[in-house]
């Protein structure tokens, strides 16, 4: 019996080893990884510059404190500042961690208007991660229920509904902040539209609210540009993001901009871990590989040819419903049920998982080549082929 806590229904694989896009078991089997670690590979598995970054630091020196200057941090901080053209920038361990900061960010900045009982807009259908403020955010009242009472103060609107936004400017003077995923990924891959997101940042400016994007699973080149919100032309006033930024080391970061960069304070916020040297010194090296290469060009592309090997391979297109996401954020829902088809991608060698319920999410790396992307689209096809065969 295990002594590890049952909070995973895990498969039956383990790996031993991975290079790129590919992962391998304890037998030496290849797996085509379509799931990057859900969206944290960005660069793929055992990349010579992240690796060569995390053994040089490893070398050196591993942790102090954050009562001390970190050199690492520093420099992280200036690439992603210089990238971003935000700020300021605290970083923690997180997805959840950095949508936590983003929360108490929200939350200071109704404390210095004297907003007794301030209020965050909030999607329905969002992930932002499962402690508790980050919880309390979340549009999901299946994982919300066992852990109740939650952290009250979030006002929930549906997705891109811009009539529930405008009505709350309205009626609502406590409102402090709209906090959102540019790209919705656990709830099955639901961009929000951008005439949304547009007017969410104009009634923002209005009435001094902070626009905070959580692109926890979004960014690190995953859509096509550094963060999407690049790609969309909304910037955001507080931005979080996690996963890629280290690929594979635990590392979040909140960034704010001139609007939000002065609002925390000492003593109001802190960390043992976040930022230490050698998660910054790997996620300098990713930042650095993204950007000097400009791989988020990729994401495109691989997109591409995923849904040509699908297309290509598909008895029938009635089996796929739709098809949504930006660059590799990739939502298929299917026609067919899901229920099988994590397990039946696994006995082909394919790692992908299902998210929202019924729809499967493809997140590969920014590395994988043109015939391992096709054989991704290939391989889904032939699960969905079979499946419709019973349909």
């Amino acid at each position: 019996m295990s002594a590890i806590m049952p909070t995973y229904g895990r498969l039956p694989v383990a790996f031993a080893s991975g290079a790129g896009a590919e992962l391998f078991d304890q037998k030496g089997q290849p797996f085509l990884d379509a799931l990057s670690g859900i969206a944290v590979t960005n660069l793929g598995h055992c990349h010579p510059n992240i690796t060569r970054a995390i053994t040089e630091q490893a070398e050196t020196l591993l942790h102090t404190s954050n009562l001390y200057g970190i050199p690492q941090q520093e420099r992280l901080a200036t690439e992603l500042t210089q990238l971003t053209g935000m700020e300021k920038v605290f970083f923690c361990n997180s997805g959840a961690e950095a949508n936590e900061t983003a929360i108490k960010v929200a939350r200071r900045h109704g404390a210095n208007q004297g907003i007794e009982d301030p209020k965050i807009v909030v999607i329905e259908g969002a992930f932002h991660g499962r402690t508790m403020g980050a919880l309390s955010a979340t549009g999901s009242a299946a994982i919300q229920q066992a852990f109740k009472p939650l952290l009250p103060g979030f006002i929930r609107i549906g997705r891109n509904d811009i009539e529930g936004l405008e009505t709350i400017a309205k009626h609502h003077k406590d409102v402090v902040a709209v906090h959102l995923e540019p790209v919705q990924g656990e709830s099955g891959i639901w961009p929000l539209e951008l005439a949304f997101l547009q007017r969410a940042r104009e009634l923002c400016d209005q009435h001094n609210w902070l626009l905070s994007f959580d692109e926890v699973q979004s960014g690190n080149g995953r859509c096509g540009a550094l963060y999407v919100f690049q790609r969309l032309g909304v910037m955001p006033d507080v931005l979080a993001t996690a996963k890629g930024l280290g690929n594979g080391m635990p590392i979040g970061a909140c960034m704010t901009n001139d609007r939000a960069s002065a609002l925390l304070i000492a003593g109001d916020h802190g960390t043992t871990y976040g930022g230490n040297p050698i998660c910054c010194a790997a996620a300098s090296a990713v930042i650095n590989t993204l950007s000097t290469e400009q791989l988020w060009k990729q994401a495109d592309p691989i997109r591409g040819w995923i849904l040509e090997g699908l297309h290509g391979q598909l008895n029938d297109s009635e089996l796929v419903k739709d098809e949504r996401g930006h660059g590799l954020m990739i939502g298929i829902e299917p026609n067919v049920p899901t229920t099988d088809i994590v397990r039946m991608a696994l006995d082909r060698r394919l790692l992908l998982n299902v998210a929202g319920g019924s729809t499967i999410r493809l997140l590969p790396p920014l590395v994988m080549t043109k015939p391992q992307a096709r054989s991704v689209g290939e391989r889904v096809a032939d699960i969905l082929n079979e499946l419709g065969k019973t349909r």
